[in-house]
C-alpha cells in the first residue's frame, strides 16, 4: 500500500544492503534529535518571552484574540464577543513543576521549530525511493507540510486556544466556586490544542497520499461534505465563548476551508494518477 515509502529499503541504490540504509535513517535521525535539543536549549534561555508573551498571554484580557473581538464586537453590536475578564488564576503545587514545565515547554518549542528541519530529513530518505512522475506531483511537499503545520498551530494558538480558555475559565456551577487552575492543566489545554489542530490542518496532505493509494476519492468528499459541515459547526460551537452564529463562523470557516482544499487536492490527484 505504502510501497513508495518503503522502496527506499531496496532503491536507493541497487547494490545497497539494508544495513546501509539503516546507517543511512540512523543519521538522519540523530541530526533530528540534533535539531530539537539545539533549538529547545536557545528557547530554554528566552524564560520571559516563552511565557510571559506566549504561553501566559491568553490568559489575559488584553491577548491580541480578545482585543480583535472586542473591536469586531462593537462594530456589529456584539458585546458578547468583548472578552474583559477571564476568571483565571494558575497556581503550582509541585516543588519542581515550574522548572519542569520550563524544560517541557522548551522541547515543545524545539520540536515546532525544527519541525520544518525534519520533515526535510525524512523527504532526503524517501526521495531517492520515489518513481520519476512521484517526485514530480509531490515537489513542493516538505514546503506544503511545513506550511501547512505552521498556519495550524498559529490557527490553534491564537484562535482556538483563547476561545477555549475564557470559555471554560468563565463556565462556573456556582459562584462559591473559584477556579484556582494548575499550570500543568492550563499548558496541558494550551500544547494539546495548539499542536493538535496544527496536525488537523495537514489533512490535504493526508488525503492526497490517500487518494493515491486509493482509499479516498472527490466523490466520497462530495458525498459527505454535508456531514462535515456539520461536524465542523458543532466542534465550532464547543469551543466557542459565546452562542452567537457569528463567533461560530470564525471558527469553522477555517476548519470548512481546510476540508474544500482537501476535496480539490483529492480531485486533483485522482485525474493525475
Amino acid at each position: 500500500m505504502f510501497g513508495f515509502l518503503f522502496r527506499s529499503l531496496n532503491k536507493k541504490t541497487e547494490d545497497m544492503a539494508f544495513w546501509d540504509h539503516v546507517d543511512i535513517l540512523r543519521h538522519y535521525l540523530i541530526k533530528a534529535v540534533l535539531s530539537i535539543f539545539v533549538l529547545a536549549i536557545i528557547a530554554f534561555f528566552y524564560k520571559d518571552f516563552l511565557f510571559n508573551s506566549i504561553i501566559l498571554a491568553p490568559s489575559e484580557p488584553g491577548f491580541i484574540t480578545y482585543r480583535i473581538l472586542c473591536k469586531i464586537g462593537a462594530l456589529l453590536n456584539i458585546p458578547d464577543l468583548c472578552v474583559t475578564n477571564i476568571p483565571l488564576q494558575l497556581i503550582n503545587i509541585e516543588l519542581g513543576g515550574q522548572f519542569r514545565y520550563h524544560m517541557l515547554i522548551s522541547f515543545i518549542v524545539g520540536i515546532v521549530l525544527a519541525f520544518p528541519y525534519i520533515i526535510f530529513l525524512f523527504w532526503s530518505f524517501i526521495k531517492p525511493a520515489l518513481k520519476d512522475n512521484e517526485r514530480k506531483y509531490s515537489k513542493g511537499i516538505v514546503f506544503y507540510i511545513s506550511g501547512l503545520f505552521t498556519i495550524g498551530i498559529l490557527f490553534g494558538f491564537y484562535v482556538i486556544a483563547p476561545l477555549t480558555i475564557n470559555f471554560l475559565a468563565s463556565y462556573e456551577l456556582s459562584p462559591l466556586i473559584d477556579n484556582n487552575i494548575t499550570i500543568s492543566s492550563y499548558i496541558s489545554t494550551i500544547t494539546s490544542l495548539s499542536l493538535s489542530i496544527g496536525l488537523v490542518f495537514e489533512l490535504p496532505v493526508l488525503i492526497f497520499f490517500l487518494t493515491k493509494i486509493g482509499l479516498i476519492t472527490p466523490e466520497l468528499l462530495r458525498k459527505k461534505r454535508k456531514y462535515a459541515i456539520i461536524i465542523i459547526f458543532i466542534v465550532a460551537g464547543f469551543i466557542t465563548p459565546s452562542t452567537d452564529l457569528f463567533s461560530q463562523i470564525l471558527v469553522s470557516l477555517p476548519l470548512y476551508m481546510l476540508y474544500e482544499l482537501s476535496f480539490y487536492i483529492s480531485k486533483r490527484s485522482k485525474r493525475i494518477n
